[in-house]
């Protein structure tokens, strides 16, 4: 009898906790689609295809909009390129050390290369590690090809992420070859929900070594390209680990890519990932990254509302 009661006991205990998990769930998802709410009324009125995920990395909120479907990454494929590299620097094949050597024949003109700018003549040697800030924080377009030569190639980088479970994500073609021709840069594609699975797993530190992730964190805080995207409408300090992309423009007024991924620290310490990728837009400059530092302020104020 006795052990009845202790069975009927134990079972009322699990159903009451069954019960108070979902209802804190039904309350967390009906909350995160206000947050869907405003961002899709934010973009109600834009020229542009925008694809957003966020997910809250220290508890159960996610959203994403178009979240399965394919955005061009542009420059964001300098992110997953700096985690193949460095998982090569932690398997030995590579040191953040060794120094790499710049020719003049590695510095095409007419692209983004702050590195070019430095180094007009080439010749020189460089530490990994200044190679790989070039590519992230400062998203040098010549940086990222001479890491690619460096590892063997975009494959490389493709098969790497795809190893870590990664599998909504195509690496095809490096910048050069992305410059050739407008259509190449479609084939270098992730899916925002894949965008913010990625971050989690580099959050995570599920990547590679305690240094690597340091050093890369470290270098993505200190991107110096798209400041009026994530962060444009964020308080002043905050900090945020991210990788921005653009396109060019083409003849018909087309804007293929403005995007920024990111993993932002909240007041209280808690962080969350954000994805957004406005493509096919018809809209200028200022309104693309607008429309992304609109969906970073709506989420900022989603999470610091609920941590009051």
């Amino acid at each position: 009898i006795f052990a009845f009661v202790k069975g009927k006991s134990m079972i009322r205990k699990l159903l009451i906790s069954l019960l108070l998990f979902t209802f804190f769930t039904s309350a967390a998802f009906g909350q995160i689609d206000s947050l869907r709410a405003r961002i899709e009324r934010s973009l109600a009125s834009k020229d542009a295809h925008v694809g957003v995920a966020v997910t809250a990395l220290d508890s159960f909120d996610t959203l994403s909009i178009h979240g399965a479907q394919h955005f061009p990454m542009q420059s964001v494929f300098k992110f997953p390129i700096a985690l193949a590299v460095l998982s090569q620097v932690d398997n030995g094949r590579l040191s953040l050390n060794q120094k790499i050597l710049i020719t003049k024949a590695d510095l095409l003109p007419r692209t983004w290369s702050p590195l070019r700018e430095k180094y007009p003549n080439g010749n020189v040697r460089i530490p990994l590690s200044e190679l790989l800030r070039y590519t992230v924080s400062q998203s040098d377009n010549n940086g990222c090809d001479i890491l690619l030569r460096l590892i063997k190639g975009t494959k490389i980088v493709n098969d790497c992420i795809h190893k870590k479970g990664i599998k909504d994500i195509a690496i095809i073609f490096n910048e050069e070859e992305m410059h050739k021709a407008w259509n190449v840069q479609f084939s270098n594609w992730i899916t925002p929900k894949a965008s913010n699975d990625l971050l989690k797993l580099f959050y995570d530190r599920k990547i590679f070594s305690p240094k690597s992730h340091d050093f890369l964190w470290k270098i993505m805080t200190e991107t110096s390209t798209g400041n009026d995207r994530i962060k444009g409408q964020l308080p002043a300090g905050t900090k945020v680990a991210h990788k921005t992309g653009t396109s060019d423009t083409n003849n018909q007024g087309v804007t293929a890519a403005i995007n920024d991924v990111a993993i932002v620290t909240l007041p209280n310490g808690e962080h969350f990932a954000i994805s957004v990728f406005v493509s096919d837009s018809k809209e200028n400059s200022t309104t693309n990254e607008k429309i992304i530092s609109d969906i970073a302020k709506l989420a900022w104020d989603y999470f610091v509302s609920k941590n009051h």
